[in-house]
């Protein structure tokens, strides 16, 4: 039995694109899906998350590999905290129920096998230009962007930092 005093180890919500796509057909009820480098998790992270989770039952996270992050050309000090670290902290989240660290330039390989009910982006981002939008779509389920929290932003912050 759980002791309900005591948290899961964050450690079992990290799932293999394979193991998610297990775990998700186990589930009932709709599965958000949203991704990102999550480096330094701030407010505006949060934020999302909260929204995300709010859209469904269950909120996948899909977090960029450092591999990934390399190639989005974040810098060359990035990601400051490895895929590891990221996918940790993220696990460790009430509102997250299970993360996956991808390698692909894109989730949408990541969308595509959980067949996720709704994704989620930050409102940074085009509906229609979504990665996993119309594959989404296509499945009757449903695309939503989430206000971005002003003032907040891991590359903002990494400025700063330098000076």
């Amino acid at each position: 039995m759980v002791n309900p005093q005591r948290p899961l180890d964050p450690h079992r919500k990290i799932h293999t694109r394979d193991s998610a796509a297990t775990w998700r057909r186990s589930l009932t009820g709709d599965l958000v899906f949203t991704n990102g480098v999550f480096d330094l998790l701030h407010p505006g992270h949060i934020d999302v998350l909260l929204g995300a989770r709010a859209e469904g039952a269950h909120l996948i996270v899909g977090v960029n590999s450092d591999a990934s992050v390399r190639r989005l050309n974040k810098g060359p000090e990035r990601p400051i905290r490895s895929e590891m670290e990221r996918a940790y902290v993220l696990a460790a989240l009430e509102m997250v129920s299970a993360v996956v660290i991808f390698d692909e330039d894109t989730p949408l390989e990541l969308v595509t096998a959980v067949q996720a009910d709704v994704i989620v982006k930050g409102g940074d981002y085009n509906p229609d230009t979504i990665v996993g939008a119309a594959e989404v779509r296509a499945r009757g389920g449903r695309v939503v962007v989430i206000p971005l929290t002003p003032g907040h932003s891991t590359t903002n912050t990494v400025n700063k930092l330098r000076g």
